[in-house]
């Protein structure tokens, strides 16, 4: 992935040092299981330990040559240690430490993820409670349709956070596992003892049965998972942007002093930050189907996933621990406009009570055919000629008058009435004990 996307932390995951350490720290516990098991010399794994090393130049140079990086790691390690290298990697295969080591590596980069889960969880919570009863117009299909709050939109991400979390937890389970089997998975030259030994020590579980690899439907799962919180992100991202749009303008991204919106157009506030969040979304999913891909490989295993993997699982945990620290920014200093919300409202004159018109007309005795029929008819009129509004309408018709007085077609339009439930629907998600 791009410098331009890469946090440090998460960077660090993924850079060589960080792999051939784990490498080298899977072959030297190996070493110790099998001196635990009376096959070694505790002597000669104190002189793999104290001498092993390597050095990434040197191995990229060996390779060039055996073109097979393990191998050429395995050679300079020898140059390092000496005559009791001979211990090192006996009964192994090249798998057993790039498929432990990938394992560890997406355990510990999930649990970065993880941890920015819960802030940006909290950082919504945080919004959800502040806006509680903003209110807002609701929209189905891009069209006004009837009142809601900010803080349900909140507390709807929130929850979709929630869900990510567990998502998330289970992805990491199942992720967490490691294999020191041998060729195809039957320890023929070594005992299950050093894999357990081995996957204790780096706090993974050994695979419960393998081939010459872990099997792939384990990284499609974290990878998929992976997407899925990414389309939440998206979720939000595009919401913002629409919010932000100027004829809208119900939310808007911090602009800080000196940030410029347009090399052409001074005037320029662009929700770039949701965009590019929208579209990185769209690089977490087209991985999670590559990762899908890999895992139907032929008998006890061919390499073809391995030139995916080495692209796309950093990328992945790159680009959403990326976009989860915009997400956190993000929603922390989104600014929030209600007056527009209030003007944006009373946009459609009223239009937004139509349905409580309609079943206060059905608890009236009508059918909901043509208590339906009644309303359609005056908001038709308000939709066609901007100097109307609904209420007026509903107060000049006789045939509404039949039914409602003056006072219940009055009462009818306050916004407030029609959010008499959002303490309850709090009371069950952003205010519930956890």
């Amino acid at each position: 992935m791009i410098q331009r996307y890469t946090l440090p932390e998460m960077g660090r995951i993924w850079e060589e040092k960080f792999k051939f350490d784990t490498w080298l720290k899977i072959e030297i516990l190996a070493c110790e299981a099998r001196a635990n098991l009376g096959e070694i010399p505790y002597e000669d794994v104190e002189v793999i330990r104290s001498k092993a090393n390597y050095d990434i130049k040197r191995v990229l140079e060996i390779e060039e040559t055996t073109k097979h990086d393990v191998i050429a790691f395995l050679t300079n390690v020898a140059e390092y240690v000496g005559p009791e290298s001979r211990h090192i990697h006996y009964g192994m295969t090249s798998s057993d430490i790039l498929d432990t080591t990938l394992s560890y590596q997406m355990k510990t980069a999930g649990e970065l993820i993880l941890n920015q889960l819960y802030q940006l969880k909290d950082a919504l919570k945080q919004k959800a409670i502040e806006h509680k009863n903003t209110i807002c117009v609701g929209r189905s299909h891009g069209v006004h349709a009837e009142p809601t709050t900010m803080g349900l939109k909140f507390a709807l991400w929130f929850e979709e956070t929630k869900r990510n979390i567990q998502r998330l937890k289970k992805a990491i389970d199942t992720i967490s596992v490691g294999q020191i089997s041998g060729a195809v998975g039957t320890f023929e030259h070594l005992s299950p003892k050093v894999e357990e030994y081995v996957c204790e020590k780096l706090g993974l579980k050994p695979a419960p049965v393998s081939t010459q690899v872990i099997q792939r439907d384990r990284h499609a799962e974290f990878m998929t998972t992976l997407a899925i919180i990414g389309t939440t992100l998206e979720k939000i991202a595009i919401e913002i942007r629409h919010l932000q749009r100027t004829e809208v303008l119900e939310a808007e991204e911090y602009f800080s002093k000196g940030q410029k919106g347009s090399s052409a157009m001074p005037h320029k506030r662009n929700p770039i930050v949701s965009e590019r969040i929208t579209g990185l979304a769209r690089l977490l999913r087209s991985n999670s189907l590559a990762a899908m891909e890999n895992v139907a490989l032929w008998h006890e295993r061919d390499i073809s996933h391995s030139s995916v993997e080495r692209v796309i699982v950093p990328d992945s945990c790159i680009v959403l621990h990326y976009m989860l620290d915009l997400s956190i920014k993000l929603i922390s200093n989104l600014i929030i406009y209600p007056e527009h919300m209030i003007k944006n409202l009373n946009l459609t004159r009223g239009l937004i009570f139509s349905q409580t018109i309609l079943l206060k007309l059905v608890e009236k005795g009508l059918t909901r055919e043509e208590a339906y029929r009644l309303v359609q008819e005056n908001a038709m009129k308000v939709w066609e000629d901007e100097t109307k509004n609904l209420k007026d309408e509903l107060l000049n018709s006789k045939e509404i008058l039949k039914y409602l007085s003056s006072d219940e077609i009055k009462e009818t339009f306050d916004y407030q009435k029609m959010l008499k439930n959002v303490d309850y629907i709090f009371g069950r998600t952003v205010l519930k004990e956890e």
